[in-house]
């Protein structure tokens, strides 16, 4: 049955595909990603991975789009983000098209060249789309890349409030944690022996 406009176009919403970029850019940045964990986070965000599931080439695909896609998450300002953008959708993409991929959904906007598409090829066009939405509607890089040392997760930034610096409460904590420690051992007072004999 063909999903209603609204229930299709709040699975498959601006954010909602913003936010599915970064999760697959995360899920993809292995060496070897793991096409079960590939296609959980696709099926997680609406997306249905035909049988016999993804191939180690979609998945080598996906990869290589997901290393492009991470220098629009690394862009300092909006400036950097749309120079990212612009070429990726001059080197990558398809003409803007609307689809309806033969009545099964609402008409919607696709930047890859065709319907059956690589799953690559797919990622790069469909995560341009959101990610050049965004820039547009906000004026600022739609991402950032977690400032965590031991992380290097991409994250969708929203909201008016401050800037977000990591990709969850786990690294904020973590961190945090870090800084205190560090702080904590600086403020340490020096070795007896030697305090006792500048007292001299």
């Amino acid at each position: 049955m063909r999903p209603t406009v609204d229930d299709w176009s709040t699975r498959h919403s601006v954010l909602s595909m913003a936010r599915r970029t970064a999760a697959l850019v995360n899920a993809l940045a292995d060496d070897r990603p793991d096409p079960a964990t590939v296609a959980g986070v696709l099926g997680a965000y609406g997306e249905t991975v035909p049988s016999p599931g993804l191939s180690t080439g979609d998945i080598a695909e996906m990869h290589a789009a997901a290393a492009l896609l991470r220098d629009v998450f690394a862009a300092e300002d909006a400036d950097d983000a749309a120079t990212a953008l612009n070429r990726l959708l001059r080197e990558h993409t398809g003409p803007l098209r609307l689809t309806s991929h033969g009545g099964g959904t609402p008409w919607h906007p696709h930047l890859d060249r065709d319907d059956e598409a690589p799953w690559g090829e797919w990622l790069l066009a469909s995560s341009c789309m959101a990610l050049t939405v965004l820039v547009w509607d906000r004026q600022r890089p739609p991402g950032r890349i977690c400032s965590s040392s031991s992380c290097q997760n991409v994250f969708i930034a929203q909201g008016s409030g401050p800037e977000r610096r990591y990709c969850s409460r786990r690294c904020a904590t973590r961190e945090r944690v870090a800084a205190h420690r560090r702080a904590h051992s600086a403020m340490q007072p020096g070795d007896p022996g030697e305090e006792g004999h500048r007292r001299r």
